[in-house]
């Protein structure tokens, strides 16, 4: 494959996810603005943000089949007009249940991101460039996740948050042309599966223990990263930690750079360990324990030690996604779209729960005169995901031991019939 094409096959898909985790994480910011201007409360501010995820969730089974069927070119610049239309409801939104109906729309919008990507990468990469090359695509996500920090920051302090979405309705607009107009077309067989096969694949995806071996974990870490993140972040630091809005946002921007070097490092790491023999999913759940650990040092380091825990976790917590490419190993090529679109439903609907009860824990204490959150309702918030986090692992490590014996039962089967 020539330069020229890997780049026209990388970029635009890289910059449709880079504008996905832009409006992930862009709340994490605009949290005192929206707080100010809308009214809102943290139980209010969980639902709000983590709605993107549910809208997101809920397309992803139907995106699958999509993907599969008609591509990832077509697919993920249709929805991104979809985004570009909540974007712009968002900015005029003047009420909480219109910024509920645009930030529903954007998720709606974006959520071909990043699968329409790894079912490019898919078709156009050998598989064992699978997990380097989906570790740049990630990486391209935390840039996005960085033009949220910082950058938004300052253009809020000379314009406002309206203002904001509105620049990022133009953007949804002219990554999804570029999209449609720059990723070149694959010469592949066209699909000869009926609709009814294609629904029969999530059957068969959904009914696989080789799955639900792993997909617990994948959801849950993936689902306390995203959601603390995406938002609580910024708030931990402002209540607990004791920063001012704008040294918190600074923080949010160096861990969303380490979020960049995790996602490149931990891919090249997969890809080095797959080649002596250790599958990627194994990896990535060594990777997700540590992740529950970073997690636990959250609660327990003194303020002074923030920083750098914060940054580990931005690190590690990138982990989960080496396990969509050692997932879409375990099955055939042509159940790939479905495969990560169905772990990647999981997370997302995990992500809408855990950003939302995270709200709803911290709202069991009440505000300080100033409106700020307490710390307590942090620590029991964060402590929940993390013990449900430990349980998924300990189903990951008791599940290998099932699988296994399910794997030489069926061995000794089919060898028992071939006598026969």
């Amino acid at each position: 494959m020539g330069i020229s094409t890997l780049l026209r096959v990388f970029l635009p898909f890289a910059a449709g996810y880079f504008l996905s985790y832009l409006f992930r994480v862009v709340n994490a910011v605009l949290a005192p603005d929206l707080a100010a201007d809308i009214g809102v409360g943290p139980s209010a501010l969980g639902l709000l943000t983590s709605v993107y995820f549910i809208t997101f969730a809920s397309f992803q089974l139907p995106l699958g089949v999509l993907l599969d069927r008609y591509g990832p070119r077509k697919t993920e610049a249709v929805l991104l007009m979809f985004a570009a239309f909540g974007a712009f409801l968002f900015s005029r939104a003047d009420s909480l249940t219109g910024l509920v109906i645009g930030r529903a729309f954007i998720g709606f919008g974006v959520s071909a991101c990043l699968m329409a990507s790894f079912k490019a990468y898919t078709v156009w990469f050998d598989r064992s460039r699978w997990p380097v090359i989906n570790g740049f695509q990630m990486a391209a996500g935390g840039l996005g996740a960085l033009a949220a920090t910082s950058p938004v920051e300052w253009l809020v302090s000379v314009t406002d948050w309206r203002m904001v979405f509105l620049l990022l309705t133009g953007l949804s607009v002219l990554i999804g042309l570029l999209v449609l107009t720059v990723v070149p077309e694959k010469k592949t067989a066209p699909s000869t599966e009926s609709l009814t096969a294609q629904l029969g694949g999530i059957k068969e995806v959904f009914t696989s223990l080789k799955f639900w071996h792993i997909a617990p974990v994948v959801t849950l870490s993936q689902a306390a990263f995203l959601s603390i993140q995406g938002l609580w972040a910024g708030p931990w630091l402002r209540d607990v930690v004791g920063l001012e809005r704008g040294v918190a946002a600074s923080v949010l921007f160096w861990v969303a750079a380490a979020m960049i070097c995790g996602f490149i490092g931990l891919g090249f790491i997969a890809a080095r360990l797959s080649n002596r023999g250790i599958s990627p999913a194994l990896t990535s759940a060594v990777c997700m324990g540590l992740f529950m650990i970073v997690q636990f040092l959250v609660l327990v380091t003194p303020p002074g030690w923030y920083l750098i825990v914060w940054l580990i976790f931005g690190f590690i917590g990138t982990a989960g996604i080496i396990a969509y490419a050692g997932l879409s190993q375990l099955f055939e090529v042509r159940l790939s779209g479905r495969v990560t679109t169905g772990v990647n439903m999981l997370v997302f609907v995990a992500t809408f729960a855990v950003q939302w009860l995270i709200g709803i824990i911290i709202e069991v204490w009440p505000l300080g005169p100033d409106g700020s959150y307490n710390e307590k309702g942090f620590y029991y918030g964060f402590g929940l995901i993390l013990a449900l986090q430990v349980a998924s692992l300990l189903w990951y490590i008791v599940g290998a031991g099932l699988l296994k014996k399910r794997e030489r039962s069926t061995s000794i089967r089919d060898l028992g019939q071939e006598n026969g």
